[in-house]
C-alpha cells in the first residue's frame, strides 16, 4: 500500500495496526483516535493530510514520519491550501438553531457528523448549526461540503475551533 496525503487514516491503521500509537506518540492530539466510534467514522473519511491539519501540522512532514515507520521513502511534495483568513460569510452572523459539542459527542460514543446530520434535516433550508471542538474538523468540513452544505470554521479561541454550517435546500 502506497501512503499519500489522500490516504485514509482507517485504511492506515487497519493496514499497520502499530501506527494508532505511533500517532500518538508523533502528535498527542491524534489521541482521539482510541475513541472506537471516531475511528469507526471519522477516521473512514479523514486523509492524512487532514488529520494533519487537525493536529496542527504540515501534511507532508506527517506523511513523511508515518512514511518512514513502515519503511517508505519519504516524498518531496508541494501543498496548495485554501487561504485561512477566508472572508467571514455574512450568515455566520445568524444565531445557530442548534449547537453542538464535538468533543462531547466524541466522548459519550456520538458521531458528530451523524448527530449534525439528522438535525440539519429536521431543520429549514438557511438554518445554521454551529460545532464546537478543540481541533479544527476537516474530514467533517470536507464531507458537509460534499454534501451541499455550506461550511465555515475559525478559532474562536486558543482552545475551541467554531465551525458553522449553514443548509441550503
Amino acid at each position: 500500500m502506497e501512503i499519500t496525503l489522500k490516504t485514509k487514516i482507517y485504511d492506515l491503521i487497519s493496514r499497520y495496526p502499530f501506527m494508532e500509537d505511533k500517532l500518538i506518540e508523533i502528535n498527542p492530539k491524534f489521541k482521539k483516535l482510541k475513541n472506537p466510534v471516531l475511528k469507526r467514522t471519522v477516521a473512514k473519511i479523514a486523509s492524512i493530510k487532514q488529520a494533519a491539519k487537525v493536529g496542527g501540522m504540515d501534511p507532508v512532514e506527517l506523511l513523511n514520519l508515518i512514511r518512514a515507520e513502515v519503511g517508505q521513502p519519504p516524498v518531496t511534495l508541494s501543498i496548495d491550501d485554501e487561504p485561512e483568513d477566508m472572508e467571514v460569510p455574512k450568515w455566520v452572523r445568524e444565531v445557530p438553531k442548534a449547537e453542538f459539542d464535538g468533543n462531547e459527542l466524541l466522548d459519550s460514543g456520538k458521531n458528530p457528523l451523524g448527530e449534525i446530520t439528522e438535525k440539519l434535516k429536521e431543520l429549514p433550508a438557511g438554518s445554521v448549526v454551529l460545532l464546537r471542538t478543540d481541533f479544527k474538523p476537516e474530514p467533517l468540513i470536507e464531507e458537509m461540503r460534499k454534501r451541499g452544505f455550506s461550511v465555515y470554521s475559525d478559532r474562536g479561541s486558543d482552545e475551541e475551533y467554531l465551525t458553522y454550517i449553514k443548509k441550503e435546500s
